[in-house]
């Protein structure tokens, strides 16, 4: 074997340029194949850190009726759903993949929020627990948080988010002040930002639409304090976040089972979902793969092209050394020897050359990446299957000069001019 290979090199070697322009169709098909790859890759990454959020894998499981959020504002509390307790709280946390878990009220509220005549419209009120923070990943970046007490003495205090704390104040220093939330004054004790700041890519309108949050922020308030709000106490929502992105949708859909279990409801269309980010990632994702995997077959008929430039050099190289076969069999070489001598040849031409398509590939996706903005994410198992893939190739279009060859009959191969 490493005969064989040694001698496929010596005769790559010795004819450089015919060599190189034989490799060529299988250097072009295999930098396609690289570059197209790496794209769609790290489209998909962008796609689906653009959704979720970079590492922060929580998904908020609500009560639903139909393919709607459930509105507590126009229709009143549902009948049938029991607050969340902490025993089933705890079960929740027993579902697999599930690190932390909060149960929290939401509205969003167009003209409730105010500090002095500046408005809050479109901001998000919530009523959270003490887990909530840790559960979302928020720190505390002025004042303090929630305590124990804040909760069982139901103490009216606020916190911001650094939006909504720039939207009410505008550069004044909020903690200490005091706001009003459906005309109940709550003192703000702190601002709290994410641990993980994440802006996602937007390269177009398209993406602006699709990513963009609402830019109003969120007040926190003790859970506890609900309904001196709004009167009465309704359905949570449940945040949980899970050990990884790819656990976020398998867990959700658990915990909505779960919630759903306890439901009493008449109207059946009532249901927890979990806002699944992740399964729309996969639709976007799969809409953008199903597109450029056309490409990925176009590239790689260049790579069918290429292995029909090396059967026929592989061909012409039979024909110039009919002699030297002619006399390895006279002297013994076994059709097997003959045979294996061009099929790695031919193996050894086409992975040198998968080998450079590679690189070339790699080059080519950080050019288009440069270019067009475009991220690219380098895909190892796509980098070897195509070395591997080009060296299948060219065992395929070798078979037959390789079979010629070792077919040749010595006397008239010695003979050959």
């Amino acid at each position: 074997m490493f005969e064989n290979i040694r001698l496929s090199f010596q005769g790559i070697w010795s004819h450089k340029m015919r060599s190189f322009l034989t490799m060529l169709g299988i250097i072009i098909g295999i930098a396609a194949i690289i570059a197209i790859v790496s794209t769609i890759k790290g489209t998909n990454e962008q796609i689906k850190q653009n959704l979720i959020g970079s590492g922060e894998n929580t998904v908020e499981i609500s009560l639903y009726q139909g393919e709607w959020e459930y509105e507590m504002e126009y229709n009143g509390v549902p009948q049938g759903v029991p607050l969340v307790t902490e025993k089933l709280l705890d079960q929740i946390r027993d579902i697999e993949n599930v690190e932390n878990v909060s149960a929290c009220l939401s509205r969003q509220d167009y003209n409730g929020v105010y500090y002095l005549n500046t408005s809050l419209s479109g901001g998000y009120v919530r009523g959270i627990d003490g887990n909530y923070f840790d559960t979302c990943n928020y720190i505390v970046q002025k004042g303090r948080g929630f305590v124990d007490a804040d909760y069982t003495k139901y103490r009216k205090v606020a916190i911001l988010d650094t939006t909504s704390a720039d939207a009410l104040f505008q550069g004044e220093d909020p903690v200490g002040q005091t706001i009003e939330i459906q005309k109940e004054p709550f003192t703000v004790i702190g601002i709290v930002t994410k641990a993980k700041v994440f802006e996602p890519v937007i390269n177009s309108i398209e993406d602006y639409n699709m990513y963009a949050q609402s830019s109003a922020g969120s007040i926190f308030v003790p859970d506890s304090c609900w309904p001196v709000i709004y009167q009465y106490d309704e359905p949570q929502n449940i945040v949980i976040r899970t050990n990884s992105t790819d656990s976020m949708t398998k867990a959700g859909r658990e915990c909505a089972d779960l919630l759903n279990s306890f439901l009493t409801v008449k109207d059946e269309t009532i249901r927890y979902k979990a806002k699944d980010l992740l399964e729309k990632a996969q639709e976007i994702q799969d809409l953008s793969s199903s597109t450029n995997m056309m490409l990925v077959w176009i590239a790689g008929i260049s790579l069918i092209v290429g292995g029909i430039g090396v059967m026929n050099i592989m061909l012409v190289s039979v024909t110039e050394r009919t002699q030297e076969i002619g006399l390895k069999k006279a002297i013994g070489a076994r059709k097997s020897r003959i045979l294996g001598q061009f099929l790695t040849e031919a193996a050894v031409l086409t992975s040198m050359g998968g080998l450079l398509g590679v690189a070339v590939g790699i080059i080519l996706a950080k050019i288009i990446s440069y270019i067009s903005t475009t991220p690219v994410a380098i895909s190892v198992p796509a980098a070897v299957g195509a070395v591997g893939f080009s060296m299948v190739i060219g065992i395929v279009f070798g078979v037959f000069p390789s079979y010629k060859a070792a077919n040749l009959n010595p006397i008239d191969a010695l003979r050959h001019e």
